[in-house]
């Protein structure tokens, strides 16, 4: 097995993850926290999307597909345009509001689409290549890659984690 094989298998699950955690979600259900200032799934598969494709496209030397397809525009959260969540506040996490799962599947699946253009682009060596030096060791693409997939399957579980826990509020 190839490393983009391995790659490719770990971001199809992660897809999968998403999708059955946001597929049949009401939008209060996507924009409701389990108790004030915690995360929405809402904020969580934004957030998990923004970081892949912000690092994605660092390492492939491209535009997001936030900014180059639209859908900054499309969520208009009112946040600076490169903002990937990180280091949000309370108040910056109710920001991010939905009108329906649809929206975060369409860039999900977006982002995921232009990952697997990436990963099946790249070689074994590939991997060792610097992407970031602002790091000590610098960070290489397959560190990247790596930390990307950890930071997405984090997050998703944590978002079908707070599907649970307001499907039970529920019954």
């Amino acid at each position: 097995m190839h490393s983009k094989d391995l790659l490719t298998d770990a971001f199809g699950r992660i897809k999968e993850d998403v999708h059955a955690t946001v597929e049949g979600l009401s939008p209060d259900d996507l924009n409701t926290p389990p108790r004030e200032g915690a995360n929405s799934v809402s904020w969580l598969v934004w957030h998990l999307t923004r970081i892949q494709d912000d690092h994605v496209a660092d390492a492939a030397g491209q535009e997001q597909v936030w900014l180059s397809e639209g859908w900054a525009d499309r969520f208009a959260l009112g946040l600076p345009a490169r903002d990937t969540g990180y280091g949000h506040t309370p108040r910056k996490v109710a920001q991010v509001r939905v009108d329906s799962g649809d929206l975060l599947l369409g860039y999900y699946d977006a982002v995921h689409e232009r990952t697997l253009v990436f990963v099946d682009g790249i070689g074994d060596k590939d991997l060792d290549r610097i992407v970031d030096e602002s790091w000590t060791p610098p960070v290489t693409l397959g560190v990247r890659l790596v930390s990307v997939l950890a930071d997405d399957l984090q997050h998703a579980g944590q978002a079908a984690y707070v599907r649970g826990l307001l499907q039970r509020a529920e019954s």
